[in-house]
């Protein structure tokens, strides 16, 4: 089997081509910057067009492949008549959104389940349900070359590992420089706020008017409209990139701020750390060699998942678990299908419920590590990028 992997430096990238070459798959591949113009969108798709030609004079291509959803390679691929396989990594995904979802070549593999139910019923022959993975051999070489020192200086009681989102909330900057009108901010302040305090589901969506599109709308220029779109998206976009975020960002900052009452919290991120208070903050981390450091070497490893992934399993949770870290995340729908609460890792459903579990686990080691040795045991086992890319090939084959 040979591929041609559409690559723009995801951090799963890596990871996956590996398991393409194990399995024997011949990968070529083609690199497009993350930031590109419409022009420069066209020369990218004239490159892939001569490559694909080049690559096929060589032996046939079974299928393009990428991490998360491209509509201008997708159109590609429908006038090539050629397969085109990618597996979204992250949540929420407005390209998932457009008429390209809808060609008859895309094989697309989704995380999320409630994102995978939208999606299918735009393209229920072409759109698969797929949990993402971790590559726990990777974390075992990396973490062999670990030193006394690296033990020491990635030591802690609680980390937590990712972005605050207060650059990434448009409304947090928006208010920094326009306010929206006192009703609306209201609203949003209450509908956000409502939010926090429900675990295992996300309703931001229901409780989006048509007041507040047309409020979002006046006061951002730049709220996604498209005339490529499968279906209308306004209530999907305020609720997951303005009221979601501005959630994900209030959430996070709580919950730290609350367990650094009582507790010392380390917080590795690239973010604004302002509102942060009683909270050792350093930089970030490198994915694939500090990250791996920070997770075996904190006594609690704390996910708080941003709020468009509404089911699904972060990355973050399988990386912790194949790092052989100990894991506190919010309840997600999904976990109990792939993983034991209690025995594999643990999940808090409110921040008392939060504070109270940190408190019992920092005092009590043995059963913490059991607990991370249990999850490691698990995801090495059963959740591997391997297992993963064997269940797709498998779907893939039927239909060769």
């Amino acid at each position: 089997m040979k591929i041609l992997f559409y690559r723009y430096n995801n951090i799963c990238e890596p990871d996956i081509i590996e398991v393409f070459r194990k399995f024997e798959i011949h990968v070529c591949e083609e690199w497009v910057e993350s930031q590109m113009s419409q022009g420069t969108y066209s020369e990218k798709i004239k490159k892939l067009a001569e490559n694909y030609v080049t690559e096929s004079a060589k032996g046939k291509i079974d299928f393009i492949f990428s991490v998360n959803f491209f509509p201008h390679v997708s159109e590609f691929c429908e006038r090539l008549k050629i397969r085109y396989v990618c597996w979204s990594v992250d949540c929420p995904v407005l390209e998932l959104y457009s008429n390209s979802v809808k060609n008859r070549q895309n094989r697309i593999f989704l995380f999320d389940e409630i994102q995978y139910c939208k999606i299918h019923a735009l393209n229920p022959e072409c759109v698969y349900y797929l949990p993402l993975a971790t590559n726990v051999e990777r974390w075992d070489e990396e973490l062999r070359t670990m030193t006394l020192a690296d033990k020491e200086k990635y030591s802690a009681d609680i980390s937590f590992v990712g972005s605050l989102y207060h650059e990434k909330s448009p409304l947090t900057i928006l208010k920094e420089r326009m306010p929206l009108s006192e009703y609306l901010e209201g609203y949003i302040n209450g509908a956000t706020e409502a939010q926090l305090w429900i675990y295992g589901t996300n309703f931001l969506e229901e409780l989006v008017t048509e007041e507040v599109i047309d409020g979002l709308k006046a006061a951002f220029p730049d709220f996604y409209s498209s005339d490529n779109k499968a279906i209308n998206t306004d209530s999907f976009v305020a609720a997951n990139y303005y009221l979601g975020m501005r959630a994900s960002e209030m959430e996070r900052i709580r919950i730290l701020n609350t367990l650094a009452t009582e507790n010392k919290v380390t917080v590795y991120t690239r973010s604004d750390v302002s509102l942060l208070k009683n909270v050792e903050c350093k930089s970030g981390i490198t994915t694939h060699i500090e990250m791996p450091r920070v997770f075996r070497n904190s006594k609690i490893n704390l996910n708080i998942t941003m709020k468009g992934i509404q089911s699904g399993i972060p990355l973050r949770i399988w990386d912790v678990l194949g790092c052989g870290g100990f894991l506190l995340t919010n309840y997600q729908a999904e976990i109990p299908s792939y993983l034991e609460i209690g025995t594999d890792l643990e999940c808090y459903e409110s921040p008392k419920e939060c504070m109270e579990k940190v408190s019992y686990y920092l005092k009590h080691d043995d059963v913490r590590r059991q607990i991370a040795d249990n999850g490691y045991r698990k995801v090495k086992e059963l959740h591997t990028y391997e297992h993963r890319i064997a269940d797709m090939i498998g779907l893939l084959l039927q239909e060769m």
